[in-house]
């Protein structure tokens, strides 16, 4: 059963690429778009500027108003963000603009250059271009926006502002949505040196399908005046792995967390769940570029923990801050005084962002901080599921944990988005005050590059300072082709210092995802591996072909 899903989804990617020039045009037949916030040129030049709301049914211009159109009104909702529309407003005739993100009267290289200048266009109701982001409405989503720090897992958001779903449910007091994710793998080691084999055993054993994992749990909001945020989630198959995570068939519950908001922009999160630090372990797995978390955030970032998470936002929404304290105790079934303790904090800012939000700049800084009470151990598969571990720092079979005073991880992240390209990079340093083992310093980095071919953008949230799924502007249902994206990723991770001999591994990945719907995606990795551990270099590479499936 594992094995049909991936080999149907490779065909369907195969295909994908050998037609993907239709990828760039997309029918608007039987659907209906909804842009708001655009200025006409014609209003601008003449003083006026106004700003109205256009409704496309069917690729022709339905609506031309001032009024605010509500989104449940169309198939997809857009935020022009002031943009300026040079074209055709005719009521009735197939829709054919551009919408700019400046002023052309003001600026005549806008019009020399609308491939750099253009943020959405559409020719005889069809889409050749689309930079816009999805409406946010807060004023209609109202008690059911999100309120918390880390974004909900894989697909509530969606799931929520349809009241009409199944999953969901509804209440004076309560409200909230079922939620569930399968994912199937296929993998394939394709190439495997001498030494590779000397160093970690013959990978073709690890030749086969299965289910990567199953994620269930339920989101929502106690309706006070201000909500309070509830998430439970489980999951099979260690499907969000980390260095205090075991791969296991056993359930296990990943989170579960009460949000409360206090003050104007600030929250606190009880319970368990991610640390604030790294984004690319605060953002959901189901929609990182490059599946699999780099090898560097797996080894020496958690995956969960038990504690509190102190959060918000300053006026202007370009920086945010979290500090938290955690202490698994509960979850690890032992005394307070037994388990570690960890203080983690992360501020983020952006120090450029264009006026539409299609360019932007992002920086952050996140401390962890361990008294190591328990010991340490690192530790971290190729970015396979199906691999063995190839660095560790197990100091021998009988007790793997190393002794240490503390460790003090430092996570250095920056991005830089601008329409459908989005570049990544993390840099994580690790300093163990551990003296008998020569007070090691381990440390990595990734480097990912995304560029959506379909042209849509991914969302950047504001209050927890990640980038969303990849939003689908057209799903199969709808027509269209989905979205596909382009990836490519460089990660590195060092667990050789002071008397630790863990190994260093360096991985290049790339990347193919197609999201046929928001709920629904195939995906095909390759990974080439170089692993120098034992004295010993050795190079392997392999494939993986993942479906994804979640609850609509």
């Amino acid at each position: 059963m594992t094995g049909f899903g991936p080999r149907l989804c490779l065909v369907l990617l195969v295909a994908a690429i050998v037609v993907g020039s239709p990828l760039l045009s997309q029918t608007s037949e039987d659907v209906t778009i909804l842009i708001r916030n655009v200025r006409p040129v014609a209003t601008v030049s003449e003083g006026e500027d106004a700003v109205v709301h256009i409704l496309i049914k069917n690729g022709q211009l339905k609506l031309v108003t001032q009024d605010r159109i509500a989104s449940s009104k169309a198939d997809i909702g857009l935020d022009a963000q002031n943009g300026v529309l040079l074209g055709d407003l005719t009521l009735g005739e197939p829709a054919s603009f551009l919408i700019l993100d400046e002023d052309p009267s003001e600026n005549i290289d806008v019009l020399l250059d609308t491939a750099t200048h253009a943020r959405f266009a559409i020719a005889k109701g069809e889409i050749a271009r689309n930079y816009l982001a999805s409406i946010r409405d807060e004023e209609e989503v109202g008690k059911r926006k999100w309120l918390a720090y880390t974004p909900p897992p894989f697909a509530a958001p969606l799931s929520q502002q349809h009241e009409e779903r199944w999953n969901r449910f509804d209440t004076r007091a309560v409200s909230g949505i079922f939620i569930a994710a399968v994912v199937l793998d296929r993998q394939n080691w394709l190439y495997q040196d001498a030494e590779s084999r000397e160093q970690v055993g013959d990978l073709d054993e690890y030749n086969r399908g299965e289910i990567r994992g199953f994620r269930f749990g339920l989101v929502g909001t106690l309706n006070f005046k201000r909500p309070w945020v509830y998430t439970f989630a489980g999951a099979t198959n260690a499907f969000d792995k980390g260095f205090d995570t075991e791969k296991s068939d056993d359930i296990t519950l990943f989170d579960y967390r009460l949000d409360i908001p206090f003050l104007e922009r600030a929250s606190i999160s009880l319970g368990k769940q991610k640390e604030p630090i790294s984004m690319e372990r605060i953002m959901g797995g189901l929609y990182l570029p490059i599946f699999e978390r780099t090898s560097v955030s797996d080894a020496l970032l958690p995956s969960r923990n038990v504690g509190f998470v102190l959060n918000g936002v300053v006026p202007n929404r370009r920086f945010t801050w979290a500090i938290g304290g955690f202490n698994d105790w509960f979850d690890a079934s032992q005394g307070f005084d037994e388990s570690a303790s960890q203080v983690v904090g992360r501020i983020t800012g952006l120090p450029f962002i264009s006026e539409d939000e299609s360019n932007l700049f992002h920086l952050g800084l996140g401390v962890r901080y361990t008294d190591a009470k328990e010991g340490l151990r690192y530790r971290t598969d190729p970015e396979f599921n199906l691999s063995p571990v190839f660095v560790d720092t197990c100091v021998s079979d009988d007790d793997c944990l190393f002794d240490a005073d503390s460790a003090t991880a430092i996570d250095l992240e920056a991005s830089w988005r601008r329409g459908p390209f989005w570049l990544h990079g993390e840099y994580l340093r690790n300093n163990v005050a551990a003296p008998d083992s020569g007070d090691p310093v381990f440390y990595g980095y990734h480097i990912t590059s995304s560029w959506i071919v379909s042209k849509e953008m991914r969302v950047y949230n504001r209050r927890s300072a990640v980038f969303g799924p990849v939003p689908v502007a057209r799903s199969v249902y709808q027509k269209g082709w989905g979205a596909l994206e382009l990836a490519l990723r460089w990660s590195f991770l060092d667990l050789t210092d002071g008397e630790i001999a863990g190994g260093g591994i360096s991985i290049l990945s790339a990347g193919l995802n197609w999201w046929l719907t928001p709920y629904f995606g195939c995906s095909l990795y390759y990974r080439t591996i170089e692993l120098d551990r034992f004295g010993l270099v050795g190079n392997s590479d392999g494939m993986l072909v993942r479906v994804t499936l979640m609850l609509e």
